[in-house]
């Protein structure tokens, strides 16, 4: 097995630990988002097991770099990497949504350390991770800032503002990814507001777009290595993916884009992860 052939099965099992952690956590929220918190989960982990510069132990590291969950309710993928790579102890995600707890529906910089923006109005992350990237440019800070949209999130107005402001000020150490699972609330995002063609929308908006299978880590890592070679303008990556990844039951069902698991459908999909 070869160095590269020994990181993406080292991240592939992390991946399966943090499905089976989002489906635990929900479960015992009885609450939350499920496919499109299972659709981001190799993004996220390629992010925080291998790409972005971070320190748990020191969250607010200035020279760190930032992440943005615009889809806000995907944040049990986030939760489950953050307690992996040690920003807080794993029997915490079992707070997830509870009165008082630091893990709440949507991500709350407040609360939580290592949060670097509250998000969960849809439409607005890209426009604080502009903010994040243009701080750094000014501060001559070396740090990139990477924020993960939904596809029925870039149907908001407020994305395209950002879009377009992000290319006018050529803003290079910005890398959108977008977690394209074809599915929203109400359905295929195709037939609730189509955003087709992707790409050539951003494209033509001024950025360089990577288009990857959003769970292959080979080609994840990649484009994510590419995007930070782009000199010029902002990079983004459409991550081919798909809703409720990892639970057969649970693949391709815009019905499980806000439900939590029942202690029966947790037991199926642990059997299904090997846990």
């Amino acid at each position: 097995m070869t160095i590269a052939d020994a990181q993406i099965e080292r991240l592939r099992d992390q991946a399966r630990q943090i499905r089976i952690l989002v489906l635990k956590m929900l479960t015992k929220a009885g609450s939350g988002h499920t496919g499109g918190s299972l659709s981001a989960v190799e993004v996220i982990t390629a992010l925080y097991f291998q790409k972005m510069r971070i320190r748990p132990q020191d969250p607010t590291w200035e020279d760190r770099d930032r992440f943005v969950l615009s889809k806000g309710h995907g944040c049990p993928a986030l939760y489950a990497a953050m307690a992996l790579a040690g920003f807080f102890p794993i029997e915490e995600l079992m707070t997830l949504r509870q009165m008082d707890s630091r893990l709440q529906g949507h991500p709350d910089m407040r609360m939580l350390p290592g949060i670097d923006f509250s998000t969960g109005s849809l439409g607005q992350g890209l426009s604080a991770a502009n903010g994040m990237a243009l701080a750094a440019r000014l501060d001559n800070k070396d740090l990139r800032v990477y924020v993960l949209m939904g596809d029925g999130e870039i149907q908001e107005g407020q994305i395209w503002e950002a879009a377009m402001a992000a290319s006018h000020y050529k803003i290079d150490n910005l890398c959108g990814i977008l977690d394209f699972n074809k599915l929203q609330i109400d359905g295929q995002v195709l037939e609730v507001m189509s955003i087709a063609p992707v790409a050539d929308k951003w494209k033509s908006f001024g950025w360089e777009v990577m288009e990857v299978d959003g769970h292959d880590f080979s080609q994840i890592l990649p484009a994510l290595n590419r995007a930070e070679e782009v000199k010029g303008k902002p990079s983004l990556i459409i991550a081919h993916t798909i809703k409720g990844k990892g639970v057969s039951f649970m693949e391709n069902q815009s019905k499980y884009h806000g439900v939590a698991p029942t202690k029966d459908e947790l037991k199926k999909a642990l059997l299904e992860l090997g846990a």
